[in-house]
């Protein structure tokens, strides 16, 4: 081979392999910047959907606080009333106090009243340590007026009590003095009040819905039961303004004798104490929605009025050292309601308790309370809708089969 066509031979091959390298750079190249540029869009992608997520992350939270600050209404609303409560007084001495500052004498029901959205009482007598102007009395050991000191009110608190009428006989027991510091105890605890002429109702909200709540008494220094026209008025104005209204009243004669409802008026030792089946129907017709009535120490029947709930007296609930509490005096009877935002009465239940010892409530397994409300709705009331079975259940009558 001559030397200029070994030259030849050369310069080719070189020249044929730079081209062959210069098409494996470029093809390295194309595929270099196509990786480069799906990686750019996969990082543009992973950043989109960080930035979705971020805001999906934020409207969640803006929708969470929204939610605390106007939760949404219940679908139901369970309204718990119960009787007289007095848990000890030191008046005509302390020996009327119960032991250990009143601990123990709501906390074997507490997990009851506390199963409510609300729950109420009645506050027989005032709160107030010492003081007040007691009651005309010949002898004070024998005068029934009772001032329950202030730290027993805590105990309201403790058992979930959410409402109290301070419209009855007792309401006045220790004058001015003791009707002004047992609203003062009260508003101090968050206790919601009403009965007293000087704060007659208490509108309040809870869960967005809006509350009125009225209590009505045929004694002095209170809003009167025996005032029809002042009481309609009254609840048509918290029908106006408010969701669900709420009323108690005492009224009727008191003790075994006059358990039943007699859709008559009432008198008791001369005074008129109202007649209550008129009064309740009454106020539902102006817009009630609940009445719970208490002031003869037993219990009586309930009702469903126009689709709203009734009871006639819820009897004693915790009435420490003072009280009558034998045989039905002592039941204590806790009535439980369901109901729609329109406060119509879905269903009910009559939880059985019963005093034990000087007034202690417990819950009572053998059902006596609900057994014997049972028994008086039937007789006052056979043309009644609801039934009541055996363990306090309350339901229309068309439910049961």
């Amino acid at each position: 081979m001559n030397k200029s066509v070994f030259t030849f031979l050369i310069l080719f091959i070189v020249l044929s392999g730079c081209k062959s390298l210069q098409k494996t750079s470029k093809q390295d190249s194309k595929k270099d910047l196509q990786e480069n540029a799906q990686a750019q869009i996969d990082s543009t992608e992973l950043k989109k959907d960080s930035i979705i997520i971020a805001l999906q992350d934020t409207v969640k939270r803006q929708e969470e606080v929204v939610i605390n600050i106007h939760p949404k209404k219940a679908d139901t609303i369970t309204v718990i009333g119960v009787g007289d409560i007095m848990i000890g007084t030191n008046f005509p001495n302390e020996g009327y106090l119960p032991p250990d500052s009143g601990k123990y004498m709501l906390s074997s029901v507490a997990h009851v009243l506390k199963d409510a959205d609300l729950t109420f009482g009645n506050q027989e007598g005032v709160i107030l340590n010492e003081g007040g102007e007691a009651k005309s009395c010949s002898d004070p050991s024998l005068c029934y007026i009772f001032r329950s000191p202030e730290h027993l009110a805590q105990h309201y608190v403790n058992a979930g009590i959410d409402m109290m009428s301070l419209a009855n006989n007792h309401a006045g027991d220790f004058g001015d003095t003791g009707r002004k510091n047992t609203m003062r105890v009260l508003d101090s605890l968050g206790i919601h009040h009403a009965g007293q002429l000087a704060q007659p109702f208490s509108i309040f909200e809870k869960d967005r819905i809006k509350y009125g709540f009225v209590a009505f008494s045929p004694n002095n220094g209170t809003q009167s039961i025996n005032d029809m026209d002042a009481a309609v008025g009254l609840v048509q104005h918290l029908d106006s303004l408010t969701d669900i209204i709420i009323v108690s009243f005492h009224g009727g004669a008191e003790g075994k004798k006059y358990q039943h409802v007699t859709r008559e008026r009432e008198y008791f030792y001369g005074e008129n104490r109202g007649n209550v089946y008129e009064f309740s129907h009454a106020m539902i017709d102006a817009g009630a929605d609940i009445i719970f009535g208490h002031g003869p120490h037993v219990a009586r029947a309930i009702e469903v009025y126009k689709n709203r709930f009734i009871a006639y007296s819820l009897g004693n609930f915790a009435t420490y050292g003072r009280f009558n509490l034998r045989g039905e005096n002592g039941l204590a009877p806790i009535a439980k309601v369901w109901i729609l935002e329109d406060g119509s009465f879905i269903k009910g239940k009559i939880i059985s308790a019963l005093q034990k010892g000087a007034g202690i409530p417990e819950i009572d397994v053998n059902h006596g309370a609900s057994q014997k409300i049972k028994e008086l709705t039937d007789a006052d009331f056979p043309e009644s809708k609801i039934f009541i079975d055996p363990e306090g259940n309350i339901r229309y009558i068309q439910e049961q089969f």
